[in-house]
């Protein structure tokens, strides 16, 4: 049962791996420039000298000093921030500027904040965050480019003329910028040119305008110093409804936006003008066209939440309150928001210019308040894990991402920081959380050992022994138990002997949640699963549960969540007495076994019946928190099957691993062999890991949602095969009309015959599954193909087949859309997946690549064996 250490865990995860969309923010000065704007402003709108001086006293300045001080290693003063601050710019600046950047998605830049000689055009930050950035084109500096423009080369124009002129130069510009997929939305900072209270009559505001723009002509030619920007209220008020009328008179179904500054500024606003709840007119006149309402509004921040709440083209945007409050107003801020308004019309931004590291303390400062406010809806029952996780992705990514029409898919950043970056108070309170969670959990299994287990390429359970009292003085002193290994793990063959491709140099770190360890599969025993990771913490891409949590990460973005269950086949065997033997392991002695028998089970309370161990194999599981449905003898001689509760992607992955320990454990306890051979007898059924999969979330169960989903994997079926059948003999089990998924390409209703067989709407069986999979492997091979799928509309062209495809002709196959078989074995499956390019990309290169070097040693060492000395070698190690 999940706990709230468990939800903790998983919102932590999701805002610490969702990467940030920014809405809206500035281009940063070009180096010979970056002196025009104090470093000081970064965490103050304060202007002139006096005024940022006194913002060091500001408890958002001391806040983040300490963020900075933090990440550069330096004391927690600010002369020694600046300080290292130009260290980094004078040693290696991109590298620097990558690193205030980590974490960021896409920046949207509004690039009229400074000048083209000031600042770096907009596309010149594409290198330092993962996607390609996007324009936010500010009305006013386009007006005051134009008019000043129109205004030097008038010669004898009258003034009518000239704002004619001006006025259908800035419509054609407008529509351009609509046109212009470079840009995604616009940006008024009319709340500085007299306020937000723009009239909704247009036509008034027009004639007003005229006269405005009079006045305009005669200032200019008045002017001594150059002339910075139209002032006049009208003449704005203007530019703004051309603005929203051209956008909804545009003919693309996506209106792009407008954003307004609204509240927090500096000192030439009208505060009281600057509260959103002015627009209201505005916002009502132009209902097609989304109106964003940025800097959470501040003081007003309830107003905006109000009109964002009301009207469905509005959009609360809660940035520049990171860095600019202190950590209890930006909480306060983030509550105030979600008292009313759906999380679904709120944006995050930086609003950060000029400085980079701007950027990294406003990205820190959000995390961390999202934790404290996010957890504490959590703490309080009135979000659950799901929807708390939905909220930080959509809020960071998701609602951005629709919004601008972006058309991104989320992308994980490391879970874990880099060593070089230290944690802060909130973390660090955090972690100390989780530690005492791990802490009570371990103490109450009752444990003398705890195993720290891992599943490799190969397939193999492998694990390292703890004493858990050393586990438990270490979490109490405040640390971990720290240890690597080599990085040759996942390049080791069956016989401990590396593949060609990989070196016995470096390590790996491991990464474990100790409230995941359950108990078994031995008396004083309990195990828990590691996830590898690089060093410095970051991500491993070769390693297969990080694999797999990433691939959950991105069907989770595409609004993806998933129930899986696995049917466990096993065969029980006996060791041969006989030590001369080339049979090392018998047949069962039983009589009548067979599909659901219950003579099979007859012998069940006989001192050394293996049907005796299943009441402890039963409590066993029951111990480790695995309620199974059920378990049938199957039609092999010692064949049982044991059906798993359906459970997340991740969880039902180790469902099913410890599941196998346990039944591995008590049969040995007993003086058996189980074993996951895929075909251990010739011409009995094979043994398989079948795998029923549901889309859980909303909309799931709709053929829009699902057949395109399926379809996916169908597309992909040949080359997913490599890592479902993963082994030279899961091929022994690819056999036509057994039940056993047969070697043709298809789908049907109820159809046993079928690799893939539709049970009801979104849940499906895979029945091309073995014992000798790596399930991590395979189910993240799965869900990226139906993701893609999903993402790609893709269709289900094959048709719903409810009979045997091995039957049928070859005409027959192509009427009903069976076109393709799976490869005949691992080598041709391998190939397959080599030159499946669009899977590869979905997955991981540096993963698929290492993945058939392995298969590809396997098979060398594996090809030459006779076929029973295979069979015993593949027994004795599954």
């Amino acid at each position: 049962m999940a706990t709230l250490s468990d939800a903790f865990t998983a919102l932590n995860a999701a805002i610490d791996n969702t990467p940030l969309i920014d809405n809206h923010c500035h281009n940063l000065l070009r180096p010979n420039h970056i002196s025009k704007v104090p470093l000081l402003s970064i965490a103050s709108e304060a202007q002139g000298n006096e005024a940022l001086e006194a913002s060091k006293t500001s408890l958002a300045h001391i806040r983040a000093t300490k963020h900075l001080a933090q990440v550069l290693s330096c004391e927690q003063n600010w002369d020694a921030v600046e300080a290292a601050v130009r260290v980094q710019h004078s040693q290696d600046p991109a590298a620097w500027h990558r690193r205030c950047y980590q974490g960021f998605e896409t920046l949207l830049l509004d690039d009229g904040f400074g000048g083209d000689e000031l600042i770096h055009p907009y596309s010149w930050h594409d290198t330092f965050v993962t996607s390609k950035c996007k324009r936010i084109v500010r009305i006013e500096t386009l007006a005051s480019s134009l008019f000043t423009q129109a205004l030097s080369s008038r010669g004898a124009k009258s003034a009518a003329l000239i704002l004619e002129e001006v006025v259908k130069a800035f419509a054609d510009e407008i529509s351009r910028c609509i046109a212009d997929p470079d840009v995604v939305g616009f940006k008024s900072i009319i709340c500085y040119r007299g306020g937000l209270d723009i009239p909704r009559d247009a036509t008034g505001v027009q004639e007003k305008s005229t006269l405005a723009f009079q006045s305009m002509v005669e200032l200019f030619d008045k002017s001594i110093d150059p002339f910075k920007r139209p002032e006049q209220l009208p003449f704005n008020q203007s530019l703004v409804h051309l603005t929203a009328r051209l956008i909804s008179q545009s003919e693309s179904k996506h209106k792009k936006a407008i954003q307004f500054h609204t509240g927090l500024g500096d000192n030439d606003i009208i505060l009281t003008k600057s509260s959103p709840a002015h627009l209201q007119p505005f916002i009502s006149q132009y209902p097609t066209v989304p109106v964003v309402l940025l800097h959470s509004s501040y003081p007003w921040t309830r107003e905006a939440g109000y009109l964002a709440t009301m009207y469905p083209n509005v959009y609360a945007d809660i940035g520049e309150v990171f860095p600019f409050l202190n950590k209890d107003g930006q909480e306060g801020i983030l509550r105030q928001i979600l008292e009313l308004t759906p999380w679904s019309k709120v944006l995050m931004s930086t609003d950060g210019h000029s400085h980079p590291e701007m950027y990294l303390i406003t990205l820190r400062e959000i995390k961390s308040v999202m934790k404290t406010v996010i957890g504490g809806q959590l703490a309080k029952g009135q979000l659950n894990t799901n929807q708390a996780v939905q909220l930080v992705q959509d809020v960071l990514y998701n609602n951005s991402n629709k919004l601008y029409d972006l058309g991104l898919s989320p992308k994980a950043v490391p879970t874990t920081l880099p060593t070089t970056m230290s944690q802060d108070e909130d973390d660090v309170a955090a972690a100390r959380v989780q530690r005492e969670a791990d802490i009570r959990h371990l103490s109450s299994l009752n444990c003398r050992w705890l195993r720290v287990c891992w599943h490799d390429y190969t397939s193999s359970s492998k694990m390292r022994l703890v004493p858990m009292r050393r586990v438990l003085d270490n979490l109490r002193r405040g640390e971990d138990v720290h240890f690597t290994l080599t990085s040759a793990t996942f390049g080791i063959l069956q016989t401990d002997v590396l593949i060609p491709s990989v070196s016995s140099s470096g390590v790996y770190a491991v990464r474990v949640d100790y409230t995941k360890a359950v108990l078994g599969p031995a008396p004083g025993h309990a195990s828990v699963f590691c996830e590898f990771m690089n060093e410095d913490g970051s991500d491993l891409n070769l390693c297969p549960k990080a694999l797999l949590r990433k691939t959950i990460e991105n069907a989770r973005g595409h609004g993806l969540e998933f129930k899986m269950g696995f049917e466990l086949e096993f065969v029980i065997m006996e060791r041969n007495p006989d030590s001369n033997s080339q049979e090392k392991y018998l047949t069962l002695r039983n009589d009548g076994h067979s599909w659901s028998m219950a003579r099979a089970i007859a012998d069940a309370g006989r001192p050394g019946s293996f049907n005796s161990a299943l009441d402890e194999i039963l409590d066993n599981l029951t111990d480790a928190g695995i309620d199974i449905e059920q378990i049938h003898p199957e039609n092999a001689p010692g064949q049982y099957e044991i059906i798993l509760p359906p459970k997340p992607p991740m969880e039902a992955c180790e469902v099913l691993l410890t599941t196998r320990l346990i039944v591995e454990a008590a049969a040995a306890r007993h003086g058996f062999r189980m074993t996951l051979h895929p075909k251990p007898f010739p011409f009995n059924c094979g043994t398989a890991s079948h795998m029923h999969m549901s889309i859980t979330s909303l909309g799931g169960d709709s053929k829009e949602v699902y057949e395109p989903f399926y379809a996916g994997i169908i597309k992909h079926f040949t080359a997913l095969i490599a890592l479902m059948y993963s082994n030279i003999a899961s091929y022994e089990r690819m056999v036509d009309s057994a039940w056993a998924g047969g070697r043709w390409v298809t789908w049907g209703t109820e159809n046993k015959e079928a690799p893939l067989r539709k049970c009801k709407d979104s849940h499906w069986e895979i029945k091309t599954i073995d014992g000798i999979t790596n399930p991590y492997i395979a189910m993240a091979g799965i869900l990226a193909a139906g993701t893609h799928g999903v993402v790609t509309k893709e269709k289900l062209v094959a048709k719903d087949f409810l009979g045997d495809p091995a039957k049928l002709s070859d005409e027959e196959r192509r009427e009903l859309g069976i076109t393709k078989s799976f490869p005949k074995d691992l080598r041709a499956a391998l190939k397959v997946l080599e030159t499946d390019t669009e899977l590869t990309d979905l997955l991981n290169k540096d993963f698929v690549k290492r993945y058939i070097d392995m298969k590809t040693a396997e098979l060398e060492m594996l090809e030459p064996m006779e076929a029973t000395e295979r069979r015993q070698w593949l027994i004795a190690r599954y």
